[in-house]
């Protein structure tokens, strides 16, 4: 039965209708019972068993007709139609949840980007589709696109290593932009115009109502009207000054002839490592950035950079901490490498790059570059304070007891900063770095893990700065541990001194006398291996986008350095 002998059949039997009720018209403008009717229908029709075809058809028909009235419920409610159809394709094998999943998509695909391009590339192979076999990996990166689209967003970045699809997904959003709004402009900027040349032409293969994709079925009123190969341009619906796609390569010179009224793109601006590594070079890349592509932007156009980071003075990197606080800009960061030290894009088909590749290549790599390129962590290599390579490293503790278990805590303040307490085995005057706190986390979550750890580590004392909650946290903590059966004495001290000064200026004694586990021990230890990152991530040129660790560690030195500055001697009593 379809919507209109549904809505008929239930009017009938189930007392929908105006006069069944004893309702009227009266303050509804025209049709308004009928508006009542489909939003009960609707609700009824989700109550129905939905794992039987004919049911979950009849609710969707009944969508396509609530529509009209409220849209935003519509689709909605259409999301569980998806869900279901798809679930139930599976589970029963059958061709009517197929088809049905296939309608579903098309309903929300003019203004869902997700299901937009999982509806475009419906008669694609499984093997050669791209979105799907990506989709888990990528969808973060789809969503936050779509509230671009949204305007809830002005700014997005996107950030992940070579190869891993990001340009892909990139000129499908383009597309489903330039297809929903085609008298508004899309100017795509990058390094070179041979880049922009593949760019242009992989647009236009997408558009080709006779290629693999669907867009057609999707905006089935709107056309290609002209392309302009030479200067890479492609008009849709009716001609206009200002095209629907424009690509233009940085440093070209096109002002006046080109705009950005819809969308501003920004695909690897960086050609390679030599102009990374030039801070010269860069700063001429973000005035070129500036002046070539953003003073192109006009009316409501929002921005989309999408680059593998090769340096915190890139355009994508200054952006970041410029707007680190902006509610209306997201940077998107999609490492290599999981939390577990796995590969986050070893895609179905043999597609994408295993783990075994991406530890190679770090092995290759110097750790620099590995965490640039791959990792999505660029960091100021000629200010870098902590290199690697050159921190002192341990495999197993030595025999024997330690002569202290010391710690110190740099406290969570607020927003994304970080808890951070190493915990630090002493033998004689080196210092085992054994386990650590690097958490960001709510403040209960982050209290209870540093009880925890200090009693299982059966801490000695140790040292909370006081600064901000500290203290409370401090006292917090101090008598959670006693409750639990733990040995740690805490103090606290409040720091005035200047925080990059003090991190500076213990770099020395943590580089001589702390040692940290060797890599190979700490694969699976994703918060030892962050508070590394964090470590050698500070650089003293330019702006860190967290110093919570390497302050932690000047605390550290600070302290062990106030005890062995305040020696005491053990003597005999005289009486």
């Amino acid at each position: 039965m379809d919507a209109s002998g549904l809505l008929h059949d239930w009017r009938k039997h189930d007392g929908l209708d105006c006069q069944a009720r004893g309702e009227t018209d009266k303050g509804m403008e025209g049709g308004g019972c009928a508006m009542m009717d489909i939003h009960a229908l609707a609700e009824k029709a989700f109550q129905r068993d939905l794992s039987d075809p004919s049911a979950l058809n009849d609710a969707f028909d009944v969508l396509r007709l609530l529509e009209e009235s409220d849209k935003e419920k519509a689709h909605r409610m259409n999301k569980e139609v998806r869900r279901l159809s798809a679930l139930y394709a599976k589970e029963q094998n059958s061709f009517k949840m197929f088809e049905l999943n296939k309608r579903s998509l098309l309903f929300d695909a003019p203004y869902d980007f997700d299901a937009a391009i999982r509806y475009a590339e419906w008669d694609r192979e499984p093997k050669k589709k791209f979105y799907m076999p990506r989709r888990k990996q990528l969808l973060p990166v789809v969503q936050a696109m779509q509230r671009l689209s949204d305007r809830k967003i002005r700014i997005l970045g996107v950030m992940a290593p070579p190869g891993v699809g990001k340009t892909t997904i990139e000129l499908m959003f383009m597309v489903m932009e330039g297809l929903k709004n085609p008298d508004l402009s899309i100017l795509m900027g990058s390094h070179s115009n041979s880049f922009l040349r593949g760019a242009y032409e992989e647009v236009g293969r997408m558009l080709d109502p006779k290629g693999e994709y669907l867009w057609k079925d999707i905006f089935p009123t709107v056309q290609v009207c002209k392309t302009n190969a030479q200067d890479m341009r492609i008009d849709l619906g009716k001609r206009k000054r200002f095209e629907t796609f424009e690509f233009s390569s940085i440093g070209s010179g096109n002002a006046g002839k080109v705009r950005a009224s819809n969308l501003l793109v920004a695909d690897d601006l960086v050609p390679d490592i030599e102009s990374a590594m030039s801070k010269e070079r860069m700063d001429k890349l973000w005035q070129q950035y500036y002046t070539d592509l953003m003073q192109r932007m006009i009316g409501d156009c929002v921005q989309l950079l999408v680059q593998t980071p090769w340096t915190l003075h890139d355009p994508i990197d200054r952006l970041e901490l410029t707007h680190t606080n902006d509610p209306l800009a997201e940077f998107i960061h999609l490492p290599a490498l999981d939390e577990n030290d796995e590969s986050n894009f070893d895609y179905p088909y043999g597609l994408g790059f295993t783990t075994a590749f991406y530890h190679n290549q770090r092995d290759v790599m110097d750790d620099a570059s590995w965490r640039a390129l791959y990792m999505t962590q660029p960091i100021e290599r000629e200010g870098q304070l902590y290199n690697e390579d050159e921190l002192r490293r341990y495999f197993e503790l030595p025999d024997g007891k330690p002569d202290a278990i010391l710690f110190v805590c740099d406290t969570k303040d607020k927003g994304t900063d970080y808890c951070v307490m190493p915990i630090c085995y002493q033998y004689g005057n080196d210092f085992y770095c054994e386990d650590v706190v690097c958490d960001n986390s709510n403040p209960e979550v982050v209290e209870a893990r540093l009880v925890s750890k200090l009693v299982q580590h059966k801490a000695q004392m140790g040292q909370f700065e006081s600064n901000s909650a500290g203290g409370k946290v401090a006292e917090k903590v101090q008598k959670e541990v006693k409750e639990a059966g733990g040995i740690a004495k805490i103090t606290t001290k409040y720091t005035t001194s200047n925080k990059e000064t003090r991190i500076i200026v213990n770099s020395p004694f943590i580089k001589d006398r702390v040692l940290f586990k060797d890599n190979s021990v700490i694969k699976k230890d994703k918060e030892y291996r962050r508070m590394l990152n964090f470590l050698c991530g500070y650089t003293m040129v330019g702006k860190n986008r967290n110093d919570d660790v390497p302050d932690a560690w000047s605390l550290f030195a600070e302290y062990v350095q106030q005890l062995e500055g305040n020696k005491v001697e053990v003597f005999k009593r005289p009486f």
